[in-house]
């Protein structure tokens, strides 16, 4: 990616900042998208809400990323259906899918130069249900059908857009936060639950992933991608 530029929404912590330090070590010129640029002192950052519709075309214009990555979102709040307001389940669908809305928007109607590549992460929660995460996993599903629907509409301008979908990992906010409600609903500590996902990719083998996917330019993204301890593969659902 030498000489190339990237812009990472949500890239200051967990698998966000795992990419953004990847495409720099891959030579790319990298900003970071954040409320809180405190823990990425080192990068180019742009300080701002990632849900506002005028903050994403600011950043695009300014950027022009050959590679645009969407990470952010916020923890779902952890319990039983009983146990939420309709404010603490949908709270993934005004974060998630509204940064997911805002920022593919964004990039279509600017639109980012023939060429640029955008992937978006969803989450393998999708494919199974999270009955403790609120609206988390019907969010997450409406990411990759929205990005679907973009890169549909991105063809004719020369850009390609992938999802993708890790599972459960010790590594991110998410995934403790999930950890410790299911090692409780189980009946077992932690430590325990977090044993069974210990083959999850680190936040730095996601980011050389991605990375190597959205550099190759032969490689043509397909709709969606599942990332877990074996690597990326294709999602055919």
């Amino acid at each position: 990616m030498a000489g190339q530029t990237a812009v990472v929404v949500g890239g200051s912590r967990g698998h966000g900042l795992g990419v953004a330090r990847a495409a720099r070590d891959a030579g790319a010129r990298v900003t970071v998208v954040a409320r809180d640029l405190s823990p990425v002192a080192d990068f180019d950052g742009e300080q701002g809400d990632a849900t506002d519709d005028a903050f994403a075309a600011k950043v695009l214009a300014a950027k022009r990323p050959d590679l645009l990555v969407i990470t952010a979102g916020v923890a779902p709040e952890m319990r039983p259906l009983t146990g939420h307001t309709w404010e603490t389940f949908s709270a993934n669908w005004h974060s998630d899918v509204r940064i997911a809305f805002v920022w593919l928007r964004a990039a279509l109607a600017l639109p980012l130069d023939r060429g640029s590549r955008v992937v978006v992460f969803g989450s393998a929660a999708e494919l199974r249900g999270s009955p403790l995460s609120g609206g988390y996993a019907g969010a997450k599903a409406m990411v990759r059908l929205m990005t679907a629907y973009a890169a549909g509409q991105a063809t004719d301008l020369g850009l390609t857009m992938t999802t993708v979908l890790p599972g459960i990992t010790p590594h991110t906010t998410v995934g403790e936060t999930a950890i410790g409600a299911y090692a409780t609903a189980s009946g077992i500590t932690a430590e325990e639950f977090r044993a069974r996902v210990s083959g999850a990719p680190s936040p730095e083998s996601v980011g050389t992933q991605i990375v190597a996917l959205a550099a190759d330019p032969r490689a043509a993204l397909a709709g969606a991608y599942l990332l877990d301890g074996d690597g990326l593969r294709e999602h055919a659902g």
